[in-house]
């Protein structure tokens, strides 16, 4: 697979697609993409992240807000598990996909390297650029090893597949801890921290046993609130925001919650398709988005989390949400 796609990117004009508020794996996956295939272009509709802006600006790397897909030949898809997360309909074109996430079902008639046990989709890029035996230049290293930092929450999250492809990664590239870490510690902003505490101000819960399940409104910085969320005690955190007729929430949970089976990226799969939007993520950590009322989606995911609780509580189950 990793052969069929490597031969794919060395030919014909490609548009690499990035997820909304696009973080730095999306965006280092893709800037390796860039600098190790010709004729490579970038785009985010959904714009770029704080700290992904940091990383482009000290890479030099401009990042497109919009393209007309007419002028490529092939759709490259990077950490996105939907069609509606790149914010463009490519149906119709020649996509290569890959991704760590839990799939909505979107990518089947495409070209996929999928690999959801994966901590980051910065690893599969540079495995595929091992195997493809490119080089990974330096500021292509520093911008994966970035991803891979930044996806496994500092390695909180990291599994040994991800740790060696991270010290694989340092030692082919004479890379350094501290310019990673320089490319991607950046103190919260005011308005980042104005969303917490306001998200906080909003916050509503409920309890089955031991287990606490948080949802808020905000109107931007939806996962830094969530993990503000989960800081003040919540073991479950939904946060989203409206706007006009579309919504987006975010969700986090806590990791011991995880390792008994529950799994936010099923769950929100299984709530977009029963609204039809779009959902889906890690077990810890996921998204939604799409038309519709912001407050009854959440409703509608506090809901689903308090069953699954209530039933764990009632049979000891260990299944995670029904895909």
């Amino acid at each position: 697979m990793l052969d069929v796609i490597a031969q794919k990117l060395r030919g014909g004009r490609k548009l690499v697609l990035l997820h909304g508020n696009a973080d730095p794996d999306a965006l280092g996956s893709a800037y390796a993409i860039y600098r190790a295939f010709p004729d490579v272009a970038v785009a985010a509709f959904g714009g770029l992240d704080r700290v992904s802006k940091v990383i482009a600006s000290k890479l030099g790397f401009t990042v497109l807000e919009s393209a007309d897909l007419g002028d490529y030949d092939i759709i490259v898809a990077v950490d996105s598990s939907s069609h509606d997360q790149l914010g463009v309909d490519v149906s119709g074109r020649e996509v290569i996909v890959i991704d760590h996430h839990s799939q909505s079902g979107d990518w089947e008639h495409c070209l996929c390297y999928i690999d959801e046990g994966k901590r980051s989709c910065a690893e599969m890029v540079f495995a595929l650029l091992r195997s493809a035996g490119i080089t990974v230049e330096r500021d292509a290293a520093l911008a994966l090893g970035a991803g891979m930092l930044t996806d496994s929450g500092h390695f909180r999250f990291a599994n040994t597949d991800l740790l060696r492809a991270f010290a694989e990664l340092m030692e082919a590239s004479g890379i350094n801890m501290d310019e990673i870490m320089e490319m991607t510690d950046l103190e919260p902003d005011v308005s980042e921290r104005i969303s917490q505490l306001k998200g906080a101000q909003r916050l509503r819960f409920e309890r089955v046993g031991e287990k606490i399940v948080a949802i808020s409104l905000g109107s931007a910085h939806e996962s830094a609130v969530c993990k503000a969320m989960l800081g003040i005690g919540a073991d479950v955190a939904f946060v989203g925001s409206q706007r006009d007729e579309r919504f987006r929430i975010s969700a986090r949970a806590r990791q011991d919650l995880v390792r008994e089976g529950f799994h936010l990226g099923r769950l929100f799969d299984e709530v977009g398709g029963e609204t039809s939007n779009s959902g889906g993520g890690h077990a810890g950590a996921a998204g939604l988005t799409g038309v519709g009322d912001v407050e009854a989606m959440l409703n509608i995911c506090l809901s689903k989390t308090m069953d699954f609780f209530r039933a764990a509580e009632g049979r000891g189950a260990k299944a995670p949400p029904a895909a």
